[in-house]
């Protein structure tokens, strides 16, 4: 079936509804106006105001609210319109959500899911591009996932809802346009484990959300010069599927980590430190990063997409790992 990522989320919204009356939807214009990338569009007048809310430019106050609400017995959607947006809502999500079954002893439990708009490609600038995905996957607490493909978009939901901790789910921006098949499935999806994208002898490439596509697309282009890559999509950045890494590196050798965000103290350093400490002596180069500038995301769009890892620096950072 063909259709969207957009469509995709907002039919895992729909069926997440349906299936289960304790499911609520809060957010800023998520409502009357749609959501602000239109993935709720349609839902308030199918499911009503009760279970489809507009809430104030409040995120400390609602994403409150969802945690109070999945404390009594709810299962709340939390839509946060962009990450950086979500800073001001840190303190529930890291000090409330995260903490609360450690502080309990276990008594309480959290099972609440928040979505959010991440990275940047569509000329918004730095407060509302960033990819700051690496300083939630810090905090143990919650599980951080981030769907890359339509049918993780669809099916990815429903696994987060299922959890009895606090899931926060990245989906990026430019990939709501992304049209494709959406294979027939159950609507549950495993999201402990990476998945192998493509196949590889040579180099691998580790990535997660819109820049899954662009190692594919170098993946495509090493191949054309000789040189096999193999793809691997995090998917789950806490916990991080390490065997499915290092498997992968024994078989190839080599790595190049793709993270949109900054090089300094993020996801690509611990990736890159993980695979040193489980698989030093399988590598037979070091392990390379691409990763965005350090810099604010410019407005500009040339600028903005100097800033960010592209398929030609994946492809040269890949042959440089060969010598």
């Amino acid at each position: 079936m063909k259709t969207t990522y957009r469509e995709a989320v907002r039919e895992a919204l729909r069926e997440a509804l349906t299936k289960d009356p304790r499911v609520f939807l809060i957010g800023e214009d998520v409502g009357r106006y749609g959501g602000t990338y239109a993935c709720s569009k349609g839902l308030l007048a199918e499911f009503g105001e009760e279970r489809i809310r507009d809430t104030p430019l409040s995120e400390g106050t609602f994403v409150g609210a969802g945690i109070g609400a999945a404390l009594g017995g709810m299962r709340p959607i939390v839509e946060i319109m962009t990450v950086n947006f979500s800073l001001l809502a840190l303190d529930q999500i890291v000090n409330n959500a995260a903490t609360l079954r450690h502080m309990s002893g276990g008594q309480l439990s959290v099972p609440l899911v928040i979505r959010m708009a991440t990275g940047a490609g569509r000329q918004l600038a730095a407060q509302h591009s960033h990819s700051l995905e690496c300083w939630y996957a810090h905090v143990p607490g919650i599980r951080v996932v981030a769907p890359a493909t339509i049918e993780d978009a669809r099916h990815m939901l429903g696994a987060a809802l299922a959890e009895s901790d606090p899931v926060v789910i990245f989906e990026h921006a430019t990939l709501y346009n992304l049209e494709g098949d959406l294979p027939e499935r159950p609507s549950f999806m495993d999201i402990d484990h990476a998945a192998v994208r493509r196949e590889g002898t040579d180099v691998t490439l580790i990535a997660y959300g819109a820049s899954v596509h662009k190692a594919l697309a170098a993946a495509e282009e090493l191949a054309h010069g000789g040189v096999s890559a193999e793809v691997i999509d995090l998917r789950t950045l806490r916990p991080l599927d390490e065997a499915t890494i290092i498997a992968s590196i024994v078989k190839t050798h080599r790595a190049v980590v793709v993270d949109e965000g900054w090089r300094s103290v993020g996801l690509a350093a611990e990736i890159s430190a993980r695979i040193m400490e489980r698989a030093f002596y399988e590598l037979d180069a070091p392990v390379a990063r691409v990763c965005g500038a350090e810099v604010p995301i410019p407005y500009p769009q040339h600028l903005e997409q100097a800033a960010l890892p592209q398929v030609g620096a994946i492809v040269a950072a890949a042959l440089a790992t060969r010598g």
